[in-house]
């Protein structure tokens, strides 16, 4: 308030106060302005809602002003004005209606220094303007005027009118300037009061984020989310989220809301020194459109976008700098009072986004774990890969029948064709499939065996396809399956043909996909892992009997080797037998000094039913019982050294009988000696076999045999 306003204001209260001479043979005189002052001060300490108690301010207004009716108008923004409060014999309609400046004429409108009195509204007021026209309609002749302010700036007008023309004079202009600044200090408190309302209001509106975002690993997939949360407390048409590139050449769009935009592009060239590396606490545009050419002007994208205003505050993240962007389209959306706001989201995201790096740490870190542990696992695999080039596995034999079957496994070995190996039990699956690795391209890979009838089902797919962590019951980290620690290798399926339906159906996937998933998984999982597959089961006839998947067989079935039984290979027994001892020798610690012509004419003429496997079972326990002497017929297994098998009751030497033999009770009675040479130890008489144990148990209902 000016030096001279003050002066007069004392020169009224000197004119209304009584004179110290007179004050001790008199009462004391109050003066009335003082006296008013007082009264609206003790009013409006009251409350902080002016408007609640403005009738009893006028009351006390009117002991020194002649007003029929007093009102407040605030300016809401640069442009409009809201009818505050009015109290009196005359009242506008609507007493909280929004108005333009525009709509007052220029000797009306509200801007500095257009205060004061209006002598006769008839003359000074033009009815073509809507607010002027009311106030002369309603009978108003007179008018004082005084500005509100608040630091400076005009922040609305108190204003008193009257029916009769001349009613204020310079005294009463210069008295409603103090009540002008009581008041306009009480609406200050008020503005200020509910601005912290309204702050601590939408503050807890933002704080609804925090379950929305702590339940998500990925703030980008919840982002249109995040912005309906926020839409209330802080409207705007989109909400973007930027981050600047490690080498801070360009800004990434990570998120923005709403509906995709064509063409909008999502990385953008930063400018030299990039603008969202100037260590800004935020970036407010009223409007873009009235933006400067010089320095960085979002104008462009902003107009692609059909925004004008915007508020950009800075992410509080740990390596790296990012921005949370509003836009609206509405100029001047935004003030400084939106900036605690929108900071309070800046920092629900932040943190959501730091989670998010930790957690994607965490993965990577568990993934470099997993990588870890197959490469331990694979190094282990060729560890038993090149233990496995001594022993029964190596490939030794020269008969016919044998070198076919390694000239066919020697052609498919440089592709990656899916090979199926057939024929019985421990004719050496393995060691052909071993062979084709190793003369395959991926023969610096691993080679990854797995046994499918070793196992139920359930634990079959973990082994086979891998789990993830909490997939089952035990299942406290994930692990990578055989498929994929075969890979750039060979992936070998023994006993294929035992597979439940459930696992053949995944299987074939895997062969016609290239693809799987873990179990417990939702990820796809490329595979790069050739498959052979054997079994000895006839799968033609597993077909007709509908437990196996006839697009399954095609796909295994790709290239078929048949592998020969031992009996049709007799003139490897010796080779093999003098490598089994070799072996067993090294293992046992006594090796065997060599074989009886006996035991050798008795090793020629058995049919070995189990194949290789029973070949080098029967010498291991030759030699463990012949300590270290010769390997005499007594030394073999019972069925071995009778150099022959008994067909029923007959005694087979060399060529069948004209009558042919009773195949099922050969196969009964072999059953029986391996049970009365185990014990009736089952694993032990499966071994002496060459089967398994659950396809003995199988064998034994077959023969209606028992303990």
């Amino acid at each position: 308030m000016s030096h001279g306003a003050s002066s007069t204001r004392e020169d009224v209260r000197r004119r209304t106060a009584v004179s110290p001479g007179t004050a001790a043979s008199a009462p004391l005189e109050t003066d009335p302005l003082a006296a008013a002052l007082s009264r609206i001060a003790r009013v409006v300490s009251e409350t902080l809602e002016l408007k609640d108690v403005f009738a009893r301010v006028a009351e006390a207004a009117a002991t020194v002003l002649p007003f029929e009716t007093m009102g407040v108008s605030r300016l809401e923004t640069p442009d409009t004005m809201r009818i505050y409060a009015v109290a009196g014999s005359s009242k506008p309609a609507d007493p909280s209606r929004v108005v333009r400046l525009d709509e007052f004429s220029p000797n009306l409108r509200p801007r500095p220094g257009n205060h004061g009195r209006i002598d006769d509204a008839t003359r000074t007021l033009d009815p073509d303007f809507p607010v002027d026209r009311d106030i002369l309609q309603s009978g108003v002749r007179s008018i004082l005027r005084t500005p509100l302010a608040r630091g400076g700036q005009l922040a609305g007008t108190i204003w008193f009118t009257s029916a009769r023309p001349g009613a204020f004079t310079a005294d009463h202009e210069t008295a409603a300037g103090p009540i002008a600044d009581l008041l306009a200090l009480a609406l200050e408190h008020e503005r200020l009061f509910s601005l912290e309302t309204s702050r601590r209001r939408r503050l807890d509106g933002i704080d609804s984020l925090l379950p929305m975002i702590a339940g998500t690993l990925d703030v980008r997939g919840v982002f249109n989310r995040v912005s309906e949360i926020v839409q209330p407390v802080l409207p705007h048409d989109r909400l973007m989220l930027t981050s600047l590139s490690a080498d801070r050449s360009e800004i990434t769009v990570d998120a923005i809301s709403g509906e995709p935009i064509p063409d909008f592009p999502t990385r953008i060239p930063t400018v030299d020194p990039p603008p969202c590396h100037q260590g800004a606490e935020y970036v407010l545009i009223p409007d873009v459109e009235e933006q400067s050419e010089a320095g960085p002007n979002p104008r462009a994208k902003c107009r692609q976008l059909g925004m004008r205003s915007l508020l950009k505050i800075p992410l509080r993240i740990d390596g790296g700098v990012g921005w949370l962007v509003f836009l609206s389209r509405t100029p001047r959306q935004y003030s400084e009072d939106d900036v605690v706001v929108a900071r309070r989201v800046a920092d629900h995201v932040s943190l959501a986004l730091s989670h998010q790096r930790l957690a994607e740490e965490e993965r990577r870190a568990a993934e470099a774990r997993e990588r870890a542990a197959h490469l331990e696992q694979r190094v282990q695999a060729l560890k038993d890969q090149l233990e496995t080039t001594l022993g029964y596995r190596r490939v030794i034999g020269e008969s016919k029948n044998w070198k076919a079957a390694l000239t066919q496994a020697a052609k498919v070995a440089p592709t990656e064709t899916t090979v199926l190996l057939t024929g019985e039990s421990g004719t050496g699956k393995e060691v052909v499939a071993r062979f084709i690795h190793r003369g395959s391209p991926r023969a610096n890979g691993p080679f990854v065996g797995l046994n499918c009838a070793a196992l139920p089902e359930t634990l079959l797919e973990s082994e086979l396809f891998g789990h993830e962590k909490g997939a089952f019951t035990g299942a406290v980290a994930a692990r990578a399956g055989r498929i994929e620690q075969a890979a750039g290798g060979v992936l070998f399926l023994d006993e294929v043909g035992e597979m439940t339906p459930a696992v053949q159906a995944k299987l074939l996937r895997v062969l016609q996909e290239r693809e799987y998933q873990r179990l417990g998984g939702t990820r796809p999982i490329k595979t790069d892992a050739r498959v052979v597959a054997a079994t000895n089961r006839n799968l033609e006839a597993a077909l007709a009997r509908g437990e196996f998947r006839e697009d399954l067989y095609y796909r295994l079935r790709v290239f078929e080797i048949r592998l020969p039984p031992l009996r049709e290979r007799r003139e490897d027994i010796l080779p093999m037998a003098e490598a089994f001892l070799e072996e067993i020798g090294s293992v046992v610690g006594r090796p065997a000094a060599g074989i009886s012509h006996q035991a050798l004419e008795a090793l020629l003429s058995y049919p070995w039913p189990g194949n290789v496997r029973e070949l080098r079972n029967a010498l291991e326990r030759a030699t463990i019982l012949c300590d270290g002497g010769l390997i005499t017929i007594e030394h073999l297994p019972m069925g071995v050294g009778q150099r022959g098998v008994m067909a029923g009751r007959h005694e087979i030497n060399g060529a069948f009988p004209s009558g042919g033999v009773n195949l099922r009770g050969v196969e009964r009675d072999l059953i029986m000696k391996a049970l009365q040479e185990a014990q009736n130890n089952r694993s032990h008489a499966a071994r002496l076999l060459g089967i398994t144990r659950s396809r003995l148990y199988s064998r034994m209902q077959k023969h209606g045999l028992s303990a």
